[in-house]
């Protein structure tokens, strides 16, 4: 999670009061709705000793901008909780301790949801979490993010299913055994999937795992398109033509998603919002790459977090707002359709704008896109209802005609 610098600014971001009757009615919305996330880096922080997800937290001096209670206040009834696993060594030794750190995540997930069973659930299909959001309960996905835990050994694949892990998103910042990543330093290993990738993808469809293309690289995109007979998603990428970044989908890119079927997440990063300068945007990318090849502890990705911060404090007036996030929202829907787009806030991964400080506010989301004259019914389908009927289609049954090809 980014400690952000500008936290007391964001506090002031608040709807001015000439938008109380937007408020209200986004509100009203919310509490009818269902309202999913698809990308929320939480479990970043409940690995931590002693942090609690059941109790309200103080958005900037727990550097946290989750919990139960704040996903209640806010009306987040479902949030798709990511393992991550930094990109390290592609080694046995590498795969082995990121198979081991995946699975104490999970246990991490589990064991909150045990402690506080009124509070939330864990929710592996759209009908749990219709279900819970009427109990008056938060709903927990969860997602992979980083199929690097899975090695080369293709059984780890059901095995998390099995854990309730319902997408993975291939790759991260560098290249792993399945496929190549957006961000590479250097540059394609397999010049999209590899032969092993593809194995991943026929049993992530065959099993009903999604497959996140976030992260992973355009030739990569184009070869997950090609062989997923399931709809694909985004978890958490906004518009190329919008911020001119690698983890960006192009406007071809997101027509073949919709063509496919799947859903493009906007997501809350503010170098993917608003392309920051050029010294901003290499400052960022060296502290990034310098983790690739090591096995990250908690220590050290406080220590990366903190030099990121410093680095964004210095470029504090490049700040992207909500209006940000509304306006790639705007832009998907209208090149595509407003069934294709979605919302994955990267919620304590580095997301966060001004108005959108954590969890609570995202009723200020919905306001600006009732600003730009969305109608309810279209606020319904980019806040959950899109992602819901992709994870319906998730699973294909193998065709035999296929399975050779």
């Amino acid at each position: 999670m980014t400690n952000f610098f500008f936290w007391t600014l964001l506090l002031t971001a608040l709807v001015p009061g000439d938008d109380d009757r937007l408020l209200t009615k986004a509100r009203r919305l919310h509490q009818r709705m269902l309202s999913v996330d698809t990308h929320a880096d939480a479990p970043i922080n409940m690995v931590r000793p002693g942090f609690n997800m059941g109790a309200a937290h103080d958005t900037f001096t727990d550097e946290s901008q989750i919990d139960f209670p704040r996903m209640k206040q806010g009306s987040m009834d479902a949030m798709f909780f990511a393992v991550y696993t930094a990109q390290g060594p592609r080694t046995p030794k590498g795969h082995q301790q990121a198979k081991e750190k995946a699975f104490d995540i999970y246990k991490s997930v589990y064991r909150a949801l045990q402690q506080y069973p009124d509070m939330a659930e864990l929710a592996t299909t759209p009908d749990d979490a219709y279900r819970l959001k009427k109990a008056g309960k938060r709903a927990i996905f969860i997602g992979m993010e980083n199929g690097y835990p899975i090695g080369k050994d293709l059984s780890l694949v059901k095995a998390f299913y099995e854990l309730g892990c319902r997408y993975i998103t291939l790759a991260h910042f560098a290249n792993n055994e399945i496929c190549d990543s957006a961000t590479d330093p250097d540059g394609p290993l397999h010049n999209g999937l590899s032969a092993f990738g593809r194995e991943v993808v026929k049993e992530m469809n065959r099993l009903g795992i999604l497959v996140d293309v976030s992260h992973v690289s355009d030739s990569a995109f184009y070869d997950i398109l090609h062989l997923s007979r399931a709809p694909v998603i985004a978890s958490h990428s906004n518009a190329r033509a919008l911020c001119d970044m690698p983890r960006n989908m192009t406007d071809d890119m997101i027509k073949a998603i919709a063509a496919n079927g799947g859903v493009v997440q906007v997501n809350f990063v503010p170098e993917y919002l608003r392309k920051p300068s050029e010294i901003h945007r290499q400052a960022i990318a060296k502290i990034r790459m310098s983790t690739v090849g090591k096995v990250m502890n908690a220590a050290m990705e406080r220590r990366i977090n903190a030099q990121i911060d410093s680095v964004n404090n210095h470029f504090a007036r490049e700040q992207p707002t909500v209006a940000d996030v509304a306006r790639h929202i705007d832009y998907i829907a209208k090149l595509v359709g407003v069934e294709f787009v979605g919302i994955g806030s990267d919620f304590d991964g580095g997301g966060g704008v001004l108005g959108l400080v954590d969890v609570t506010q995202i009723e200020n989301l919905t306001v600006e896109l009732l600003k730009l004259n969305y109608s309810e019914e279209d606020i319904e389908k980019i806040w959950g209802g899109n992602i819901m009927r992709v994870l319906k289609q998730a699973r294909v049954p193998e065709d035999p005609l296929q399975a050779d090809k």
